[in-house]
């Protein structure tokens, strides 16, 4: 049997984060993305994440079953512009909400309780930072990811926004909640 764990992830990690990254955006969003999905460069990628595991203020983990990286996430304190509503003004927990900036699980480690693991991971790190609360952004057509964040009491909070690939816009809705998650059972989740 086969050890899944979820650990910090060090720059050696990067060139799996990245494969991870792209394989899986190319897989799961390449409708919603266009060909933009086509035009990343898989060096600036790299690049970005190794920047992210280098950083004091984010914290990457890496999910691995065995020895095979499966999974990242990426979290630290939300930036005004990501906790702020949509007129510009603050929350008064701002300054003690974390963002999950990026959690994927390659779909074919689907559904083997990755995707808690690494959320509960992150949250765990979040609270030791000092947030309360949590907050993503999730595509609005990604069904997977948004039952995966209701299943443990995440829900969107009315705040939207565009982004606009150069080929196509993509709503994202705001998601957010506790960081004192009950993953009672990780292995059925939507989004691993």
């Amino acid at each position: 049997m086969t050890t899944a764990d979820v650990r910090l992830a060090t720059t050696d990690d990067v060139p799996e984060i990245t494969r991870i990254q792209l394989s899986t955006w190319r897989t799961a969003y390449g409708d919603a993305l266009g060909t933009a999905v086509n035009t990343l460069v898989p060096e600036e990628v790299s690049a970005s994440w190794t920047e992210a595991v280098e950083h004091p203020d984010t914290d990457v983990y890496v999910a691995v079953e065995g020895t095979t990286t499966v999974g990242f996430c990426v979290a630290g304190p939300a930036p005004a512009s990501e906790v702020a509503a949509a007129d510009g003004s603050l929350p008064d927990d701002a300054d003690r909400t974390g963002l999950i900036a990026s959690l994927l699980v390659e779909p074919r480690w689907g559904r083997r309780g990755h995707g808690g693991r690494l959320l509960g991971t992150a949250a765990a790190g979040l609270r030791r930072r000092g947030a309360e609360r949590g907050i993503t952004w999730v595509v609005q057509s990604d069904s997977a990811s948004l039952a995966f964040y209701r299943s443990v009491g995440w829900n969107p909070d009315g705040t939207v926004r565009i982004l606009d690939t150069g080929e196509r816009t993509i709503k994202e809705l705001r998601i957010t909640g506790t960081l004192d998650l009950r993953l009672e059972h990780p292995e059925t989740s939507d989004l691993d």
